[in-house]
């Protein structure tokens, strides 16, 4: 009988932990452990390891501040200036062309056909690698490439324009190109979310195009606006296929000196140029929440789009 009793007791305890662990959300818990070991501990071994220096190609495991001190002494000061530069017109330049063409998309008077030929568009570079989508443009931004042909045959120009290719400008165009549907389709799909009974409303009570666009649907697409702002902001930082293959090695941004110093063994530099590149994504992520609060709450506006 004391065996029952006790068998029955553990199975008891048993059953009770198996409850316990059902009201916690085991499946949530285990997938935030698995991106904490998976994402955040590859980062906070990357920031102890810009602490070490290199010499003689060896990595010394001394804890130290000379790799930070150099990056902020050499050059690459300049190059950092540079990279933050294209990488913040990249991205406005996307939300300023990409924020109009999903509003559009989205609650425009287009079609099903018409929407789901654009959001195939949009789709069908992700299937691509980037280096293939980015080396077709040498070929018409070129001397000999179609627009300098095009422009020349029309008598717009008398010689090829060289700044079309290996220049900032083409770097520039190359990432707009690249980072444009990570940019719309976050907007679109916060946009699509918001209720057209909303939109109404703001109809009804006298407000204006202006006001609707301005009050209603920009604080309740901030969740998709901040996420299009993310994925195009972090590669435009870290990008390296538009500056190798449209810049032509003449505009050099922190991709090229972290590829630099991996070359030459120095992994120490490469861990604090990472580094610096993941610490200026945060702080322009912390800027840009708060300018997303003078338009409303990001948090509230997640909960209004689910329901």
């Amino acid at each position: 009988m004391q065996q029952i009793a006790g068998t029955a007791g553990r199975a008891g305890v048993f059953s009770g932990i198996l409850r316990r662990l059902a009201t916690m959300n085991v499946a949530v818990w285990l997938i935030v452990l698995a991106w904490f070991v998976l994402v955040i501990v590859p980062i906070i071994v990357l920031f102890a390891f810009s602490f070490f220096t290199t010499e003689q190609f060896r990595t010394v495991y001394t804890p130290t501040t000379t790799t930070w001190v150099e990056l902020f002494s050499s050059g690459r000061w300049e190059v950092t200036l540079r990279t933050l530069r294209i990488a913040m017109t990249v991205t406005l330049i996307e939300l300023a062309v990409g924020f109009p063409f999903a509003l559009w998309l989205a609650k425009g008077r287009v079609g099903k056909v018409g929407r789901a030929v654009c959001l195939a568009m949009l789709t069908i570079p992700f299937f691509l690698d980037v280096s293939s989508r980015t080396i077709v443009w040498r070929a018409i931004l070129g001397q000999s490439g179609l627009v300098n042909t095009v422009l020349i045959g029309l008598g717009l120009t008398d010689a090829p324009l060289d700044w079309l290719l290996y220049s900032e400008v083409a770097v520039l165009f190359g990432m707009v190109v690249t980072l444009f549907p990570p940019m719309v389709m976050p907007i679109y799909l916060a946009i699509s979310l918001i209720d057209d009974t909303l939109l109404e409303a703001s109809n009804d009570l006298g407000a204006s195009p202006w006001q609707t666009l301005s009050r209603v649907i920009i604080p309740l697409s901030l969740p998709g606006v901040m996420t299009g702002i993310v994925f195009s902001l972090g590669p435009a930082l870290a990008a390296w296929v538009e500056p190798g293959m449209l810049g032509g090695g003449f505009v050099n941004l922190i991709s090229n000196s972290i590829e630099s110093a991996y070359s030459a063994l120095r992994y120490p530099v490469v861990a604090a140029l990472s580094a610096f590149v993941i610490l200026l994504l945060l702080l322009m992520l912390g800027a840009m929440y708060l300018i997303a609060r003078r338009f409303g709450d990001p948090a509230s506006s997640f909960r209004v789009l689910r329901g």
